[in-house]
């Protein structure tokens, strides 16, 4: 099983960016799916996760301003960012879970200016 994700970059406060995180392998489902991001200096926290039924959860410091999707056929979770802070600077990285065992990808930069 392998994550790949993609999307992340510079842009200014207000501004929008969109992550994905496809994973391959030779599965059958994916049990969840989800964000973390990493500052420097803190400790990775979650930054939304969304399980087979949709269900999605957000750290609150996003909630209203990212939404997280994701499409089973092309096994992909999307990260819709909207709003930037500079505070949501980090490298994000996606997770999956399948049959019981976590995945990571390699982390993306995400950069806001002020």
């Amino acid at each position: 099983v392998q994550l790949q994700a993609s999307g992340g970059g510079l842009v200014q406060a207000g501004g929008s960016l969109t992550l994905s995180c496809t994973v391959s392998g030779s599965i059958f489902s994916i049990n969840a799916m989800g964000w973390y991001r990493q500052a420097p200096g803190k400790e990775r926290e979650l930054v939304a996760g969304i399980g087979n039924g949709a269900v999605t959860t957000y750290a609150d410091s996003v909630k209203g301003r990212f939404t997280l999707s994701r499409d089973n056929t092309k096994r992909t979770a999307y990260l819709q960012m909207n709003s930037l802070k500079p505070e949501d600077t980090a490298v994000y990285y996606c997770k999956a879970v399948v049959y019981g065992e976590i995945y990571w990808g390699e982390g993306t930069q995400v950069t806001v200016s002020s």
